[in-house]
């Protein structure tokens, strides 16, 4: 995955960053926006960036982060699933990204019991 001494344990990690999305199959979620809330775990190899200290050389995570606000914010998910796996073809079109682990929770689950979310995690690696 990496090169040189660096190995895949290297990771750039995205906490808690949320989006107001069309995602669900009721009706009303189809014309609802919802909140959710991403994780997310990039696995790049930094040993360069770690010694040049030049962006050029690693992931922008604001880039990430602008990427799939503008993309997911336009289109429209039945299943968490699709938009986990969405999320994750975004982050790999980076072709500094190894693998991406991609954790999506829906804040405002649609259930008539109390439950603080639903989510689903996902992991996409590099062929």
């Amino acid at each position: 995955m990496g090169t040189g001494d660096h190995n895949s344990l290297d990771r750039i990690e995205i906490r808690g960053f949320e989006m107001v999305l069309l995602c669900g199959v009721l009706p009303e979620e189809k014309v609802r926006r919802q909140p959710f809330r991403f994780d997310l775990n990039l696995d790049v190899d930094l040993g360069p960036s770690s010694k040049t200290d030049d962006l050029s050389d690693t992931v922008n995570y604001g880039t990430v982060i602008d990427d799939l606000a503008s993309l997911l914010g336009s289109e429209r998910f039945d299943l968490l699933e699709r938009l986990a796996g969405r999320a994750a073809e975004i982050i790999m079109e980076n072709k500094l990204v190894n693998a991406v682990e991609v954790t999506v929770h829906k804040l405002r689950p649609p259930v008539p019991q109390q439950v603080s979310s639903t989510g689903v995690r996902i992991r996409r690696e590099r062929q």
